[in-house]
């Protein structure tokens, strides 16, 4: 198993990132608050998953220990699957999903794009128990923090754009979390983008 990789980024593009470990380039699909947080040229260490299939295999790459360890739970369930794991890290945190499960609520699941509401009440019982108890000071999903003019909006704005949505998208989604951004005093760029991208699903 490969448990993490480390060294500067290479290139992010679409919902990868390239780090250079030992001269070798490494792909590493991330979500896109992850993705966010990377810079070109910097050091970088992701806590990674190797999923195995029989014609591929896919490195998974994650902000710390505890976003991996979730990850390997949801998708170990049946339909699940890591594309799907991904996603609801993409949207939640682990900590979210953490109190959605334990509160039994469907709606933060269906806000992930590809389960329903039969498909989250399915998912609800089979996490039950699994995922624990919110390891965060507060037991709730990643408050969206980020202050600032241009750069956390640019960020958040080309991060969108990366991930297929039109500019003029992305434009109503940056305006709709500058709210939550100017009511802190640091920008955080990955958990603005997970509250622009539940306002884009909610939307469609």
């Amino acid at each position: 198993m490969i448990a993490f990789v480390q060294g500067p980024v290479a290139a992010v593009a679409g919902g990868t990132a390239v780090v250079e470990v030992g001269g070798v380039g490494m792909a590493v699909q991330c979500t896109p608050s992850t993705l966010a947080a990377l810079r070109i040229g910097e050091p970088a260490r992701l806590a990674t998953s190797l999923v195995v299939r029989e014609d591929s295999l896919t490195l998974y790459g994650f902000a710390d220990d505890d976003e991996r360890a979730v990850f390997e739970i949801l998708q170990a369930a049946p339909g699940v699957g890591p594309r799907l794991a991904q996603a609801m890290l993409g949207v939640h945190s682990p900590d979210a999903l953490r109190v959605a499960v334990a509160n039994g609520d469907e709606k933060a699941l269906i806000a992930v794009p590809g389960i329903g509401k039969a498909k989250a009440a399915k998912l609800l019982l089979e996490y039950k128990d699994k995922l624990g108890a919110p390891v965060g000071a507060v037991p709730a999903q990643k408050p969206a923090v980020a202050t600032g003019p241009a750069p956390w909006y640019e960020q958040l704005h080309a991060a969108l754009v990366g991930l297929g949505y039109a500019p003029r998208e992305a434009d109503e989604a940056v305006s709709a979390v500058t709210p939550e951004a100017e009511a802190q005093a640091t920008p955080d760029v990955g958990a603005l983008l997970r509250s622009a991208l539940r306002g884009l699903n909610r939307a469609r």
